[in-house]
């Protein structure tokens, strides 16, 4: 017997990437793609299909959206880029997923823990994991300015998740796919974007001005006004940074001046 699945994902290279290794597996059975949720919504309830690849961060909805709005109840094994609290989820209810970029290996790993589900006919256990899946992310979005996260951000490097207190981070910075977060003990070079990392963790000393740079106003040694009307920010360890046009105005807010 063969699964029938789904590939869900905004992005047409990870799409066609996910349908290609589907087609190398020959227990599965690719029946359709879709590249939004709400194409996703309705196609999952029509076909009904035994397992989807879902990803979590699309434009118009996150996975997560998806599954709260459909009525049949696929497996599912999540695609994401980077996203905190659904890798520390996964981990605690020992849920399956993808994370981006990953090798071809780790996606026969993935199938393979759920043929072994299914072969042993445990999908209602899994549907239970995923409502309570839903319901923890739900209470981490809606208490998050009084959970742990408040004050920590949660770096993901290699195996290893480490939380870092907001007061010690100076600043962090993009460099192509990854950003570099600086303490003043150490660095930390993650694979992610700069706003995914803002988006993550929302914190009032954490201010961005510049498209490639997030600093710590808590850090700041002195607010420059240079010459042509540009504003520099010398921080405490004596790095400086220029504030751009697009976040002067929300910086200079900020600060209160």
């Amino acid at each position: 017997m063969q699964l029938n699945c789904l590939v869900i994902d905004d992005e047409l290279l990870a799409r066609k990437r996910l349908s290609k290794l589907v087609n190398e597996v020959a227990e599965l059975r690719l029946i359709d793609e879709c590249k939004t949720g709400k194409e996703a919504i309705i196609a999952i309830d029509t076909v009904k299909p035994h397992l989807i690849f879902l990803d979590i961060q699309m434009k118009d909805m996150t996975g997560f959206d998806v599954l709260k709005q459909i009525r049949h109840e696929p497996l599912v094994i999540f695609v994401t880029a980077y996203d905190m609290y659904a890798i520390k989820a996964f981990d605690y209810f020992a849920f399956d997923y993808l994370l981006k970029p990953f090798k071809k290996e780790r996606f026969k790993q993935s199938v393979n823990r759920i043929l072994h589900y299914f072969e042993r006919k445990t999908a209602s256990k899994m549907n239970d994991q995923l409502e309570d899946l839903l319901d923890y992310i739900k209470a981490q979005k809606e208490q998050e300015d009084t959970t742990f996260f408040k004050d920590k951000m949660p770096v993901k490097v290699g195996q290893k998740v480490s939380f870092l207190n907001i007061s010690d981070i100076k600043y962090i910075l993009a460099s192509g796919s990854y950003v570099d977060i600086f303490t003043d003990k150490k660095s930390y070079v993650v694979r992610s974007s700069l706003s995914d990392i803002t988006n993550n963790t929302k914190h009032k000393d954490l201010i961005r001005i510049h498209r490639s740079t997030v600093i710590n106003v808590m850090n700041i040694e002195n607010v420059i006004h240079s010459s042509f009307g540009e504003i520099d920010v010398k921080m405490k360890d004596d790095r400086l940074f220029r504030v751009s046009k697009t976040y002067r105005k929300i910086f200079l807010d900020n600060l209160g001046i």
